[in-house]
């Protein structure tokens, strides 16, 4: 049988000025990936500049997690976008992040949509198509992080884009494999045991159970943790001990 591999990602850079949301010293140390906030849902450049000279001296790899323009709403509010404003400013958040990537002596390996948007282009294949053509523009051959079977993922592949299917260990799903939305009841899972579980079940089986008790394939190249959660730090480390000790191998897909 060959190796289980993951990768682990979370969500960084999540402040803005002196507000800071996310633990992102410590959960560098444990992380393969960062999805940096790029300044429309939350970051701002002192705290993307920070975080790409953090992640790069731990050889983290980068990622521009682009969003709606929604600092007030966290990124987490439905919007109806024109697709080439939608297109530019994915664009524009992608090359902001670079700039400090580069700077760090590395690069924006990847590109992830957070929040609202990520939910949208799960289905939407207007809106999943401006996202990958601002990714197209900025630099066509960055890998989109997304959810597996999504129009997301399937336009990117078709644009000739890399994709990687991802998967949430602290989320709960659909008996379609889709994420059960926030404003759902048990839609975020706390308990630590079950989300250690669903992280080595998720890693070496590629099955997860839905909220409605169905046993679901979620085949994942990366597994998302939270890092706005309390207690997200320990979980994240508690995570990766224990997908070490079933024997997975925790490593960065970019």
């Amino acid at each position: 049988m060959s190796t289980a591999l993951i990768d682990l990602n979370a969500d960084l850079g999540e402040g803005f000025g002196r507000w800071r949301l996310t633990d992102d010293e410590e959960l560098l140390s444990v992380v393969t990936s960062a999805n940096v906030a790029c300044g429309f849902h939350a970051g701002d450049a002192v705290t993307m500049r920070r975080v790409c000279d953090l992640a790069a001296e731990r050889g983290v790899r980068i990622g521009a997690q682009v969003s709606y323009r929604d600092l007030a709403g966290f990124g987490r509010r439905a919007m109806d976008v024109p697709a080439d404003e939608l297109t530019a400013e994915v664009a524009y958040q992608i090359g902001a992040l670079e700039v400090f990537a580069r700077a760090a002596g590395t690069r924006v390996s990847y590109v992830k949509p957070h929040g609202a948007l990520y939910n949208r282009v799960v289905h939407d294949a207007y809106q999943a198509r401006a996202v990958v053509d601002g990714v197209l523009l900025a630099d066509d051959s960055l890998p989109l992080l997304g959810l597996p079977g999504s129009r997301l993922l399937e336009t990117a592949g078709k644009a000739g884009l890399p994709t990687v299917p991802e998967a949430f260990a602290d989320r709960a799903y659909t008996d379609e494999g889709t994420l059960v939305p926030r404003t759902g009841e048990g839609a975020v899972i706390t308990e630590e045991d079950t989300v250690v579980a669903r992280s080595v079940g998720m890693a070496r089986l590629g099955v997860v159970t839905s909220q409605e008790g169905r046993e679901i394939a979620v085949r994942a190249r990366s597994l998302c943790l939270h890092g706005d959660t309390p207690g997200a730090v320990g979980l994240a480390r508690r995570v990766r001990a224990e997908l070490e000790s079933a024997g997975v191998r925790v490593e960065a897909f970019a």
